[in-house]
C-alpha cells in the first residue's frame, strides 16, 4: 500500500480548529514566555502518558485524573518552577490553573490538562500565573503556536516542532507536535513535554491505545542523561475537524497512514531533544540488532546511551570501542562476546571479541562528525532496537550545577 505523507512547516495549530498562545508572565528569571494554553475549538478525543517517577508532580498527578475521560479541550502550562514536591498547596495550585482555564473558556470541569516545568520544590506564584493565563487566553489564536512553544522551554536552546500532513478517507489531516527538553531526560512514558494536536478523527479508547505505543517507539527510545523527570507528559488532542472516517482499530483502511504521521511527529520531536541535550556536541544513534528479543535490545542500547564513559569518550572524540561493550555487557542482555561486532557510522571496530584496526585517518574523520550512529550486532537473534542519545560534555555540569542558582 503507498501512504501519502508530508511533511510540512506548521506549529502546533496547524490541525483544523486549534489555537494557542504564550505569554511572558514573569516565572522565568530570564524574562522569556512562561506561561501558555493549547485549546481546540471542539471537544477533542484524549490520549496520554506521564512519568513513572514516585514523586509526580501536582500537574501530573491532576492530568492523571484528567486522561480518564475521552475528550478535552485544552493544556494549560508554565515554565520556571516545576510545582514538584509543593505537598497540598501544590495541588490546589494546579486545580486553580485548570479552574481558571475552563472559566475562562467556558467549558466543561475536567476538560483541561495542566503541564508545569521548572525548578523542583518552589510553589507557583500564582498571582502571576492567574494572570499569565487570563493574557494567554485573551491571546489565543491560530497564529500563537511559536509563542506556545516558547513558553514551554527551560534549558532548551531551539525550539521542537514537527508536522506531518496525511491523508485519510479522502480528506487531508494533520497531525503536529511541540515538544520541550533538553536535561534531565530518561523518559519512562515520553519525555519533559510533548503536546501533538491533530485534526483527523480518531475513537478515544484506540487513541490512548496508540499514544503509548507511539511513546514507547520514540520518547522512550531517548536518553540525555538518565534522569526521569518528575514532571513527563506527553498529551495527544484528536478533535476530528478534518473530517475523515473515525479510526477505531488496527483494521481500519487509513489506520497505516495515521500512524505512520502520528509516528513520523514523535520521533522527529525525541530525535531533537537528544540533538539538543544540554551541552551537547555529538547527536549519537545507538542501533542494536542480533539480540535475543526487542526487550533486550533496547536494555543494551540504554546501557550504552547512558553510560557517562561512553558518552564522554564521543566528546573527546576518543573512539573507546572497549567502553561500548562494557556497557553492553553489563546490561542484563544474554550474547555470546565472540559474535559480536562494533561499527561507527559504517566503519567495523570490534569484531570476534576484539578491536579491528581500523584505518586511523578513516577513524578520526568519523569522530569528527556531529552525528554519529553506534551500531553494535550482537549476533544472537533478530532482536533490535534504537535509542538517540547525546554526549557529555564539560557545558553539561556547568548547566546542571548553576541551574538552581
Amino acid at each position: 500500500m503507498i501512504l501519502y505523507m508530508k511533511q510540512i512547516d506548521g506549529w502546533i495549530t496547524a490541525p483544523q480548529g486549534f489555537v494557542a498562545a504564550g505569554i511572558k508572565a514573569g516565572i522565568k528569571k530570564s524574562g522569556n514566555h512562561d506561561v501558555g494554553i493549547i485549546a481546540s475549538t471542539v471537544p477533542a478525543a484524549a490520549g496520554a502518558v506521564f512519568t513513572q517517577n514516585v514523586m509526580a508532580s501536582p500537574a501530573v498527578l491532576f492530568s492523571r485524573g484528567v486522561a480518564q475521560k475521552d475528550y478535552a479541550r485544552a493544556i494549560v502550562f508554565n515554565a520556571g518552577c516545576a510545582n514538584a514536591c509543593t505537598g497540598e498547596q501544590g495541588m490546589a495550585d494546579a486545580r486553580r490553573m485548570a479552574a481558571l482555564t475552563e472559566e475562562l473558556m467556558d467549558i466543561e470541569k475536567n476538560e483541561v490538562y495542566v503541564c508545569s516545568t521548572g525548578v523542583i520544590g518552589h510553589l507557583l506564584p500564582m498571582d502571576k500565573v492567574e494572570k499569565g493565563i487570563r493574557d494567554a487566553h485573551a491571546a489565543l489564536s491560530v497564529s500563537g503556536g511559536e509563542a506556545a512553544t516558547l513558553a514551554i522551554q527551560t534549558t532548551d536552546t531551539f525550539v521542537k516542532k514537527s508536522a506531518y500532513e496525511v491523508m485519510l478517507g479522502g480528506k487531508k489531516a494533520i497531525i503536529a507536535g511541540i515538544a520541550k527538553g533538553a536535561g534531565m531526560i530518561h523518559p519512562n512514558m515520553a519525555t519533559m513535554f510533548s503536546f501533538i494536536t491533530t485534526d483527523a478523527a480518531v475513537q478515544p479508547a484506540f487513541l490512548k491505545r496508540l499514544v503509548k505505543n507511539v511513546a514507547d517507539k520514540s520518547f522512550n527510545m531517548v536518553v540525555v542523561d538518565g534522569d526521569t523527570s518528575t514532571n513527563d507528559s506527553m498529551i495527544v488532542l484528536a478533535n476530528g475537524l478534518a473530517g475523515n472516517p473515525v479510526i477505531d482499530s488496527e483494521q481500519h483502511p487509513d489506520y497505516a497512514a495515521f500512524y505512520e504521521a502520528f509516528l513520523a511527529v514523535s520521533q522527529d520531536l525525541a530525535k531533537l531533544i537528544a540533538r539538543d541535550g544540554e551541552g551537547a556536541t555529538k547527536f549519537l544513534t545507538v542501533e542494536i540488532t542480533g539480540a535475543v528479543d526487542d526487550g533486550a535490545a533496547k536494555s543494551v542500547a540504554m546501557a550504552i546511551a547512558k553510560s557517562p564513559l561512553v558518552k564522554t569518550a564521543f566528546f573527546g572524540k576518543d573512539p573507546n570501542w572497549g567502553r561500548i561493550v562494557c556497557a553492553a555487557g553489563y546490561s542484563g542482555a544474554c550474547f555470546s562476546p565472540d559474535k559480536v561486532s562494533v561499527a561507527l557510522n559504517g566503519l567495523l571496530i570490534f569484531k570476534d571479541g576484539m578491536g579491528t584496526a581500523p584505518d586511523a585517518k578513516r577513524l578520526q574523520a568519523v569522530m569528527e562528525e556531529h552525528d554519529i550512529t553506534i551500531s553494535v550486532d550482537l549476533g544472537a537473534a533478530g532482536g533490535a532496537a534504537t535509542v538517540w542519545t547525546s554526549d557529555f560534555s564539560y557545558d553539561y555540569v556547568k548547566i546542571n550545577a548553576d541551574y538552581h542558582t
